[in-house]
């Protein structure tokens, strides 16, 4: 083998290392752009995927604030409907604590034996009736307003009968207290000042066991049973 064939020998095994180390780097580059490709994409999606969650984090938060104000504009509402009827209800019982002055009133002691005042003074005889049914007690402390003293005094011994009647026990010794009254009548001057529209407060001697059967004690009772009925009528379903 001459020279020009071994250099031609050479020269085409270097042209075959070159097209295969061409054909190499070929496969690498391209090996390495599919998984550049891969490793990008997964990027992406993987940037993408957190993107959707802080949105859709954003948006839960953005529902959950609307469910919030709502919920609290509607307890306002409510509370606004609430005080609205309450507000009417204790303007209704205003008016029926004004009525009960009209029941008790009278000016002078001479009024007492008037034919106007009598149902005032039947009713305060029931009134002390009921308290000693309630009471049961031999003996009683009564209390009343200092300007009912004399038409209270006027109708003891029948309302002690009454009781010992119905009972079946001997009349019981009813002290009427005229040391401690009750409040007189409410003004409008002085509206937060202790008052009272009428009526009595009886307790045993001992002081253990009272029963308040005043005028106002008793629109508070009927008024508590009757509420339920009332706030029906006024406000029906719309009630809450």
């Amino acid at each position: 083998m001459n020279e020009d064939d071994v250099s031609r020998q050479i020269h085409q095994m270097v042209r075959f290392i070159q097209q295969e180390a061409e054909e190499k780097a070929t496969e690498i580059s391209a090996s390495a752009e599919e998984e550049f490709n891969i490793e990008k994409l997964q990027l992406v999606e993987a940037e993408k995927k957190k993107i959707r969650q802080e949105y859709e984090r954003k948006e839960r938060q953005v529902e959950i604030r609307k469910k919030i104000e709502y919920s609290m504009q509607l307890n306002a509402s409510r509370i606004k409907v609430l005080q609205a009827q309450d507000d009417i209800v204790n303007s209704m019982k205003e008016v029926a604590a004004k009525e009960l002055l009209n029941v008790s009133h009278h000016h002078l002691v001479e009024d007492i034996l008037h034919v106007g005042h009598h149902e005032y003074r039947n009713l305060l005889k029931d009134l002390i009736v009921q308290s000693l049914l309630r009471l049961k007690e031999p003996s009683v402390l009564l209390r009343c307003r200092k300007r009912d003293v004399h038409m209270v005094e006027h109708v003891l011994e029948a309302a002690a009968e009454e009781y010992a009647e119905k009972a079946g026990v001997i009349p019981p010794e009813i002290v009427v207290d005229h040391d401690v009254y009750l409040p007189p009548a409410p003004k409008h001057h002085h509206p937060h000042d202790p008052y009272c529209s009428g009526g009595v407060v009886l307790a045993s001697r001992d002081g253990k066991i009272v029963c308040e059967n005043t005028l106002d004690a008793r629109l508070d009772v009927v008024f508590r049973k009757k509420l339920p009925e009332i706030r029906k009528q006024l406000f029906g379903q719309v009630a809450v």
